[in-house]
């Protein structure tokens, strides 16, 4: 189940990624529910919210050595509670998503523009969510499984 958590994700956001890049241009909004949520073509040179621009070979790099990190440490993963565990998965396919796009350009693609928010994308929601799981089993599950 994890593979397929992790191959639906990366493959659902590039083909998003996809298809913004075929029916629109950087730049370009088209609203969805006006002055609300928008999708809105966006390059992105850094990370969250744009900090670090124009880092590319950090980034990869980084993602590089968690993608190793991550390999190598999965078998010990398997053994954490499903919420640490899909968690880490969500996590690692939203990295290696927007990895595809840095390598491929230099650049992430984002897209949902809820306007209040810096513009984002699918990988971006695996990670936020991956992390959050990963919080949440470190608060309350993995505690459980202790005692």
């Amino acid at each position: 189940m994890a593979g397929g958590l992790f191959f639906v994700l990366l493959v659902l956001d590039q083909l998003v990624k996809g298809l913004v890049t075929l029916t629109m241009t950087p730049g370009e909004s088209v609203p969805v529910i006006k002055n609300f949520f928008h999708i809105t073509y966006v390059l992105n040179p850094g990370a969250a919210f744009g900090i670090l621009p124009h880092q590319s070979w950090f980034f990869i790099l980084a993602g590089a050595a968690m993608i190793a990190v991550f390999c190598f440490y999965y078998p010990k993963l398997k053994q954490h509670c499903a919420y640490f565990h899909y968690g880490c998965v969500a996590l690692l396919s939203g990295a290696v998503s927007n990895l595809i796009d840095r390598v491929r350009s230099g650049l992430v693609i984002d897209f949902f523009d809820f306007r209040v928010w810096p513009v984002f994308n699918i990988a971006d929601i695996a990670i936020v969510l991956g992390v959050i799981s990963m919080i949440y089993a470190i608060l309350y599950k993995e505690k459980d499984t202790d005692e």
